[in-house]
């Protein structure tokens, strides 16, 4: 049975994805997030605020705007229903302590991230440095020890020079620069024992997409195809925070 608890953080959840969307639309644009009706994409009419529920709105609708019957993408209600399920997660790992708050707001601020990432291939500044900071806190506030903290810090740091690295020789053509602040801030946030398997799932995620992605272009298309990284990266790291397994513990015990 789900606890009020637990309901209450999914539903808090759903609602903050959906003001990160607001955000990631109106960011850099010279439209202020924070006041102004939102607006239909596909006719500009003003949507009205029962339209604005998340999830509940968009089957409520069978899935079309109520403006002019367009069909709505899946985008919205899905990126509502992952942030509310991981906010349901962080509660149950961690139950009612300080880091749960900056837990939230972490997985918030890289959802933020990774849908602007996927709309522009590009890191906003301010999202991404109040990521790091955030999951900071978070990793400091989970940490058992000053020494275990200490020891993520360190491999956060091992994990974002090996993407400068990347980004330095390959001349910026494999790796943007910023996705090592974004590892390093992901590394704090799963901790010393976990980080490197995270790098891991990162890298196969990617290459499996990739694959999908090549195989599905038209036969004899030689064009290169560009995707953003941050995706990749917050689904192996948030992947191996939430299973807490290392496949590299399999092979040093061997």
């Amino acid at each position: 049975m789900i606890s009020p608890l637990a309901a209450m953080f999914f539903a808090l959840g759903a609602i903050i994805a959906s003001f990160a969307g607001v955000v990631v639309a109106r960011l850099n644009t010279g439209h202020s997030f924070v006041s102004g009706r939102s607006l239909c994409d596909a006719c500009g009419e003003p949507i009205a605020p029962l339209a604005l529920v998340p999830i509940i709105s968009f089957f409520a609708a069978g899935g079309r705007a109520r403006c002019c019957d367009t069909r709505l993408s899946l985008y919205a209600p899905l990126t509502e229903l992952l942030l509310g399920g991981l906010f349901t997660l962080a509660y149950i790992r961690l139950g009612l302590v300080p880091a749960l708050g900056t837990l939230c707001i972490t997985l918030a601020l890289l959802l933020a991230l990774v849908l602007y990432d996927a709309k522009h291939q590009v890191l906003p500044p301010v999202l991404l440095w109040l990521f790091v900071a955030s999951a900071a806190l978070t990793g400091f506030l989970t940490a058992t020890t000053m020494g275990g903290f200490g020891a993520s810090m360190l491999v956060a740091l091992l994990i974002a020079f090996f993407f400068v690295a990347i980004h330095v020789l390959s001349r910026g053509r494999a790796m943007g620069l910023s996705d090592a602040p974004l590892a390093f801030g992901l590394a704090l946030l799963t901790g010393p024992e976990f980080s490197f398997a995270g790098l891991a799932f990162s890298f196969w995620i990617g290459a499996v997409v990739g694959i999908i992605i090549l195989a599905g272009r038209p036969r004899g298309s030689r064009m290169g195809v560009e995707v953003p990284f941050a995706p990749y990266l917050a689904a192996g790291f948030l992947l191996a925070y939430i299973i807490q397994w290392n496949p590299f513990a399999l092979i040093m015990a061997q």
